[in-house]
């Protein structure tokens, strides 16, 4: 995916994703983001893939289902992103970062 010049990626609809953000919160109660990646750790091939964390950054315990369809649902939104890569989609800003570079930016 082509980030803008100020280094946030870009997708095209800024509505749709505030919607996704508001259906996730919903689905997941207490998330404050969702990690995607297509390699889920229990599958021996690639799957889509999600853990959601609370506020504290405490996982929040997903059945299979729910972290395949919430995965897919980010996947939709952004099909350009670079997804051999986890991304880190935060809720409250409706913004998806990769996760190496999400976990860089909270250590400074």
């Amino acid at each position: 995916m082509l980030a803008t010049p100020s280094g946030t990626l870009a997708c095209p609809d800024e509505a749709r994703q505030q919607r996704l953000a508001a259906q996730l919160a919903d689905m997941i109660p207490g998330a404050a983001t969702i990690r995607v990646s297509l390699s889920d750790p229990k599958q021996t091939w690639p799957h889509p893939h999600a853990i959601a964390k609370d506020a504290a950054g405490e996982t929040i315990e997903l059945n299979r289902t729910t972290a395949r369809v919430a995965a897919r649902w980010v996947l939709r939104v952004w099909p350009d992103a670079d997804w051999p890569r986890p991304h880190t989609f935060d809720l409250a800003a409706a913004t998806l970062t990769r996760s190496n570079l999400a976990a860089a930016s909270r250590r400074r």
